[in-house]
């Protein structure tokens, strides 16, 4: 599972510089996408607390092998989040949706890894501020659903729409809206689009139990209701955050940031595990490498970028 889970981190890199094969056995899709166009920024190195966790052994340890028997129980599934997992994709190909499904794992639930990762999130939730709560309790607040801009009556239309442009707000300012900057707002629904498709693909292929599934101690600020594996807002942050570096390059630093700030708060809340947050950057990163190589996505990628010449 670790070898796996390394050969997922660097693959970015792998498909960037298109001169090595991904693992023993690069498929034949992979080689179909190999990287021509060079703007787009390669990924940076994890830092912090990710890199230091993920050195780990994610490997099951039979001395506890009971815990590998926890999964996100399905009394608890939520049908609109399953449904997500259903949509077609709109800039990815659907045999890319299959790929980046099964590119990813998580480390066992009985791995040091993933023990280290509980007493990380315990070490936090002892040590969380009441800023950092209210900090973290409006991060949680924001994320875009691609069915709510499907007719302008929605009662959530306008509140999505904001959302959707809460990176662009954060880094800019309050000038940056749909209504303004409307390929801009189309390039990102279509991303976002995706990323949702991704995102539910995932968590109910592998259904990860969320943190304080597995550790009692926990007590998260909210109780969230699909399995753990990978961040969803984790992902759509970094998504959005490549996507926007692209478009406004003398930011895309601001914008990182920005996504790492969102992934962390998800572990100070105590709902995701530090692993969940940086595959979901890693995924990020892979679907922006496969998105920029179709005809739709650079069609609606350079007259977002007209915008903000």
């Amino acid at each position: 599972m670790k070898d796996a889970f390394k050969l997922f981190l660097y693959s970015s890199l792998i498909v960037l510089t298109a001169q090595y094969a991904i693992g023993q056995k690069q498929s034949k899709h992979m080689q179909d996408h190999k990287t021509d166009i060079v703007s787009v920024h390669p990924i940076e190195d994890a830092k912090n607390h990710y890199s230091t966790l993920q050195a780990l052994s994610s490997s099951d340890r039979k001395q506890y092998a009971w815990m590998d028997t926890i999964a996100y129980p399905p009394e608890l599934y939520k049908n609109n989040t399953l449904l997500f997992a259903l949509v077609k994709p709109h800039y990815l190909t659907s045999s890319q949706v299959g790929y980046l499904v099964n590119a990813v794992q998580f480390p066992a639930n009985s791995s040091e890894q993933t023990r280290a990762e509980l007493d990380y999130l315990l070490e936090l939730q002892n040590n969380r501020t009441e800023k950092q709560i209210e900090r973290v309790l409006e991060l949680a607040k924001i994320g875009y659903w691609p069915d709510a801009n499907h007719v302008p009556t929605h009662r959530s239309y306008a509140r999505n729409l904001e959302n959707l442009f809460f990176e662009l707000k954060e880094v800019i300012g309050d000038e940056c809206t749909a209504e303004k900057y409307p390929n801009t707002s189309k390039l990102l629904q279509g991303v976002m689009n995706d990323m949702r498709l991704i995102e539910f693909a995932v968590k109910y292929h592998l259904l990860r139990a969320r943190p304080y599934q597995l550790e009692p101690k926990l007590a998260p600020l909210k109780k969230i209701s699909s399995p753990s594996f990978a961040s969803g807002h984790t992902l759509w942050a970094y998504i959005q955050a490549y996507t926007l570096g692209e478009l406004i390059p003398n930011k895309r630093k601001a914008f990182v940031d920005l996504a790492y700030e969102i992934g962390e708060s998800r572990e100070i809340m105590g709902v995701h595990y530090p692993s969940d947050e940086e595959v979901a950057r890693q995924l990020a990163h892979r679907m922006l490498l496969l998105m920029w190589h179709t005809d739709t996505f650079q069609l609606d990628f350079q007259k977002a970028k007209q915008e903000w010449d």
